[in-house]
C-alpha cells in the first residue's frame, strides 16, 4: 500500500471553516461490490455524489458549528490510519461544494481556493459545445404525464409481466424466423426513394416510445423524470428523457430494470409491428411502415442501445451488473493513474478503486471504450462525409480538436504546471518527450510490411459454359458438381416425346412421298420430280429432328470437372433450349481473380511525379488462403491488374447473392453485376511445396482471401494511404 501524506500545505485556509450539508439534500445507502456506500443527491439541481462510509461520516459531523479541523480531528480518533489525510478531506469538500450540496461561509481566500459552482451553466455550454455528436436540447418536464401513465402501467410493471413480455417476444421471433427470405427482400426495399419519408417517421415514433419506457419504470419505483429533450446523435434527431433518478434506487436490479426499460418496451413494439406486417391486412404503405416500425425497434437497439462500450443503455446496465459505478470516467481515471505510477513514477498517488477486481475492470473497459471511441469517430466522420461532405468535414476538425487536440493541451499543461510534477517536472518532461519520440519513429520512420487484402474466387483458364439444346423433360442425370468428366461424356439426358411423334410422322409422309415417287416413274415423270423434291425436304427434317433428339443427352464439351450447378436439382423439369445447365472447367490450370473497388485499390495505380497515371503495379508477391480450408497458404505470380473498373464480377460468388462481400444490382437475377466499377486482379498460383495437385484442394467458383505484399513503409504512411483513399472512394473525389 502506498503512503498517503497526512498533512497538507493548504489546510490553514480551510480548517476553521464550519461547512454543513444543505438541508433539502437526500442520502441514500446503497452496496456495491459488497461496500457500503452513500448516495448524496440535490433535487434542486439533480447533481449526485458518492461517499464511503468514512467520508460519509466525515460529512455528516458538519453540521454548521464543527470546524471542518474538529471533524477531522473526531474521524482520527474513530478510524485511524483509514480516516481521510487532510488532502482527501480538501479535495471532498470542493467537489461537494461544486455540485452545490455543501453549504459554506467562505472567506475570498476560500472561495478562490474551493471555487464554487456559480459557472457551472457555462461548463454545460462548453461540455455541449466538446460533445457536438450528442448534442441535447432540453423541451419540457414529462414527470405529470407520467404520473398519469404509472398506475395504468402499473400492474404489468413486475417481474410477471416481464416474464410475459419475453414469452411474447420469443414467440414473435419464432413466427418471423421462417419467413426469413420474405424479412431479407423487405430489408432491401428500406433504399427505396418512396420509403425515404416512412423510415424517419417510424425512427421517430420508435424512440420517443423508448424513452417513454425509461421514464415510467423509473417513475414506477419512485424517481423523477425532470427533463425531455431531443439529443442530436450524430446531426440525427432522437428522443432522450434525465432518468438520472435511479442513481439514487437502493436496489440495483430497479436501476438496471430502468437502464433496460426503454429496450424492453421497443422490442415489444417491434414484435406487435412483426406480426401486423406478417399477419395483418395492411395497405402497402402501412405494411411498409410496420416494416420500418420492427426493424427500427430491433436492429438499432440491439447494436445501439445495447452497446455497452457507448453510454447508451448498456453502458448504464452492464455498470450495475458489475457495481462498478462510473464505469468510463473511472476508467480513464484508472488509465492516468497507471500512467503517472508506472511511466512517471510518481508517488502518493490515489487510484480511482483498490479493490483488484475493480481496477481490473476499470482497465479492461477503459481500453476497450478508448478503441471504440477511436473507430466510432472514423467511421461516423466517413458516413457523414459521404452524405455531406463540407459538414462531415467541420465535423471531422470539431470532433477531432475536442476529443484528440483538447486532450492533447491538457497533458501539456499538466507537464507545465501539475503541482503533481514540483519536485520532478524535468524528468517528466523528459519522459514525455521520449514517449512522443518513442511514438514518432516507431509510428513515422520505421518501415514495416505494408499488406493490403482482398477477396477472390478462383476460376479457370479454361471454362465453357453447358446448355441445353433442346427442350423437353430431364429424365436422367449422370453427373454431379465436383466429378471428373471427358470430352462427349453425358451429363444429363432429356425426354421429349413431342419430338419423337414428329419424326414419326415425317418418316410416314417419307413413306407416301417414296409411293408418289414410284407410281408417277410409270405413269406422270412429273409427278415423280415432284414427289422426289418432297422426299429431300422430309430427309432434311429428319436430320433436323435427330440432331435435336441426339442433343437430348447433354454431354461435356472438353475435359474438365462440373461447377457452378447442380444438375441434380434439375431432374423431372422442363427446360428449355438455351438454359445454362452447368460449367466444365479444367482444373489443371487455376488462377485467382480477385475483385477490389477504388477503395480497395487505389494503390494498385499510384501517381506519377507530373500528375499522370503510371502503368499499374506488377507484383511478384501475394499469397491466396481458400475460405474451405484456411491451413492452406498459397503463393501467387503475375499478378496483373486490369486497369479500367468493370461492374461484371469474375463469379457470382464474390456478391451478395453468392455470399460474397461485393453489394450486386438488385435488378440483375444473375449476380455478377455490382452496384459500382470493381477492379479486377488476376494472378496465377504456384505449387504448393510438397508438389500436391492443386484441384485436389481448390475448386473452381470457391472463395479466397488474398494478401498483396507491397513495399515496407511506416505505419503512419500507411494508415494515412488507407485513410485518403477511403475518402476519396466515398466522396467521389
Amino acid at each position: 500500500m502506498q503512503e498517503r501524506p497526512t498533512f497538507s500545505p493548504f489546510w490553514h485556509r480551510v480548517r476553521a471553516m464550519k461547512p454543513r450539508l444543505r438541508p433539502h439534500v437526500d442520502i441514500t445507502r446503497q452496496h456495491y461490490r459488497g461496500r457500503r456506500w452513500h448516495v448524496v443527491h440535490d433535487p434542486t439541481s439533480n447533481q449526485f455524489y458518492r461517499l464511503n462510509p468514512i467520508a460519509h461520516d466525515f460529512v455528516c459531523s458538519l453540521d454548521g458549528s464543527r470546524t471542518i479541523e474538529e471533524a477531522w480531528n473526531l474521524a482520527l480518533t474513530k478510524f485511524g490510519d483509514a480516516a481521510p489525510t487532510q488532502n482527501e478531506i480538501i479535495q471532498l469538500i470542493s467537489q461537494l461544494y461544486s455540485a452545490n450540496l455543501l453549504s459554506v461561509d467562505a472567506s475570498p481566500e476560500t472561495e478562490q481556493l474551493l471555487r464554487r459552482g456559480r459557472d457551472r451553466t457555462r461548463r454545460k455550454i462548453a461540455s455541449q459545445a466538446i460533445g457536438i455528436m450528442y448534442f441535447k436540447i432540453r423541451l419540457f418536464n414529462p414527470d405529470r404525464l407520467l404520473a398519469w401513465c404509472e398506475p395504468v402501467l402499473r400492474p404489468i410493471l413486475n417481474k410477471w409481466g416481464f416474464l410475459l413480455w419475453l414469452a411474447f417476444v420469443v414467440t414473435t421471433a419464432t413466427q418471423l424466423f421462417p419467413h426469413w427470405q420474405k424479412l431479407k427482400d423487405s430489408f432491401q426495399d428500406l433504399t427505396n426513394p418512396q420509403n425515404l419519408l416512412l423510415v424517419p417517421v417510424a425512427y421517430a415514433v420508435i424512440k420517443a416510445i423508448h424513452e417513454f419506457g425509461h421514464g415510467i419504470i423509473c417513475k414506477r419505483f419512485g424517481g423523477q423524470v425532470p427533463e425531455f429533450g431531443v439529443m442530436l446523435l450524430v446531426l440525427l434527431p432522437s428522443p432522450y428523457v434525465d432518468a438520472s433518478a435511479t442513481w439514487a434506487f437502493p436496489s440495483r436490479w430497479k436501476r438496471m430494470a430502468v437502464g433496460a426499460g426503454g429496450m424492453i418496451f421497443e422490442l415489444f413494439t417491434a414484435s406487435c409491428c412483426g406480426l401486423a406486417w406478417l399477419y395483418g391486412d395492411l395497405s402497402p404503405t402501412w405494411k411498409q411502415l410496420a416494416f420500418n416500425a420492427m426493424v427500427t425497434a430491433s436492429v438499432s437497439t440491439v447494436l445501439f442501445n445495447a452497446n455497452p462500450l457507448m453510454r447508451f443503455d448498456g453502458y448504464y446496465i452492464l455498470s450495475d451488473l458489475l457495481e462498478v459505478p462510473n464505469l468510463q470516467q473511472r476508467s480513464q481515471k484508472m488509465l492516468y493513474h497507471l500512467a503517472q505510477r508506472f511511466i512517471y513514477r510518481l508517488k502518493n498517488l490515489t487510484p480511482p478503486s483498490t479493490q483488484a477486481g475493480e481496477q481490473a475492470i476499470l482497465v479492461t473497459y477503459g481500453v476497450l471504450s478508448g478503441a471504440y471511441r477511436i473507430f466510432l469517430f472514423i467511421t461516423i466522420t466517413l458516413y457523414v462525409l459521404g452524405l455531406f461532405f463540407a459538414l462531415g468535414l467541420v465535423l471531422a476538425v470539431w470532433t477531432a480538436a475536442a476529443w484528440f487536440i483538447i486532450p492533447i493541451g491538457k497533458f501539456i499543461h499538466w507537464n507545465a504546471a501539475s503541482p503533481q510534477l514540483s519536485e520532478h517536472r524535468g524528468r517528466a518532461v523528459l519522459t514525455s518527450v521520449a514517449i512522443v519520440a518513442l511514438l514518432a519513429v516507431g509510428f513515422g520512420a520505421i518501415p514495416l510490411p505494408d499488406r493490403r487484402r482482398g477477396v477472390g474466387v478462383v476460376e479457370s483458364a479454361a471454362r465453357s459454359g453447358v446448355f441445353f439444346d433442346a427442350d423437353g423433360f430431364v429424365v436422367a442425370v449422370h453427373k454431379r458438381p465436383g466429378e471428373e468428366v471427358r470430352r462427349g461424356d453425358p451429363i444429363v439426358t432429356l425426354e421429349n416425346e413431342e419430338l419423337v411423334q414428329q419424326r414419326r410422322g415425317i418418316e410416314a409422309q417419307r413413306r407416301a412421298f417414296g409411293v408418289q415417287f414410284r407410281d408417277g416413274l410409270e405413269k406422270q415423270p412429273a409427278l415423280a420430280e415432284v414427289a422426289r423434291e418432297k422426299m429431300a425436304i422430309a430427309d432434311e427434317n429428319l436430320a433436323e429432328i435427330d440432331e435435336r433428339l441426339a442433343a437430348l443427352v447433354v454431354r461435356a464439351p472438353h475435359d474438365g470437372r462440373v461447377v457452378s450447378g447442380d444438375p441434380e436439382q434439375r431432374l423431372g423439369a422442363y427446360v428449355r433450349r438455351g438454359e445454362q445447365l452447368c460449367e466444365v472447367v479444367d482444373c489443371t490450370n487455376l488462377r485467382v481473380a480477385a475483385a477490389l473497388d477504388q477503395r480497395q485499390s487505389g494503390w494498385l495505380f499510384p501517381p506519377a511525379a507530373d500528375d499522370q497515371p503510371e502503368p499499374p503495379r506488377k507484383f511478384s508477391i501475394a499469397q491466396v488462403r481458400p475460405l474451405s480450408n484456411l491451413n492452406h497458404i498459397f503463393e501467387a505470380t503475375e499478378v496483373q491488374p486490369v486497369e479500367a473498373g468493370q461492374r461484371r464480377l469474375p463469379s457470382p460468388a464474390m456478391g451478395f447473392a453468392g455470399g460474397g462481400t461485393v453489394e450486386t444490382d438488385s435488378s440483375d437475377r444473375s449476380g455478377v453485376l455490382s452496384k459500382r466499377p470493381m477492379f479486377t486482379v488476376r494472378m496465377e498460383l504456384l505449387p504448393e511445396a510438397d508438389g500436391q495437385d492443386l484441384s485436389a484442394i481448390l475448386t473452381p467458383g470457391e472463395r479466397v482471401r488474398v494478401r498483396f505484399s507491397l513495399e515496407p513503409r511506416p505505419l503512419l504512411a500507411q494508415w494515412i494511404d488507407r485513410l485518403r483513399k477511403e475518402v476519396q472512394g466515398r466522396v467521389k473525389l
